[in-house]
């Protein structure tokens, strides 16, 4: 795919070699596998597909940051600091969204919602959105009981596989012990209880 300057100054290739540069082989196979289950859902939901690329490839840039320059990220930022005890799970997107922004000059909000909410979800999110969110949960490597079910959904329907997503990654995080963010229960009452 070529980027027309419109979203990044940065061709693919180019951004490409700047996000693998924050992380581990394995992080950045996901990070490939989830940009091209994005462009699968964004061209059969009719969702920009320059946007969906760079925000797919861009979504875990921030993963494997040391815990400790992203808990001074969020102290030095507008972040509630309440969801550093939520842990890297969370906060990557968050604080992830703001690391593209500032060393990747990526200012679209489309795409930085799409980061920053591609692990917790919200309210109310764009196609874009929904498409990372869902994007991130059924690529290829990921092998887990309800993933094909999953993949069928976002298939069918857009919003239906955010609502499927977020009713068991709740299940996941309740059988676990796992504290719950509050942006996902949110998620989750916008989604799921209609």
């Amino acid at each position: 795919m070529e980027y027309s300057n419109q979203y990044t100054k940065h061709t693919r290739d180019e951004l490409i070699k700047l996000v693998s540069a924050q992380m581990s082989d394995k992080r950045f196979q996901h990070v490939l596998r989830v940009e091209k289950k994005a462009l699968e859902l964004a061209e059969k939901y009719d969702v920009d597909l320059e946007k969906a690329s760079i925000a797919a490839l861009t979504h875990d840039y921030a993963k494997e940051r040391p815990d400790e320059e992203m808990i001074t990220l969020i102290r030095q930022s507008e972040i509630d600091n309440d969801i550093i005890r939520y842990g890297n799970n969370i906060w990557h997107g968050i604080v992830g969204a703001r690391l593209v922004l500032k060393e990747l000059g990526i200012s679209n909000q489309d795409i930085l919602k799409a980061i920053e909410s591609h692990t917790t979800g919200s309210q109310s999110m764009s196609e874009l959105e929904k498409v990372i969110y869902v994007a991130d949960y059924i690529e290829e490597g990921r092998h887990f009981p309800v993933v094909e079910e999953a993949r069928l959904v976002a298939n069918k329907n857009l919003d239906e596989a955010v609502a499927f997503e977020t009713k068991h990654t709740l299940l996941y995080l309740i059988n676990n012990q796992n504290k719950i963010y509050p942006k996902t229960l949110e998620t989750y009452n916008a989604w799921v209880v209609r």
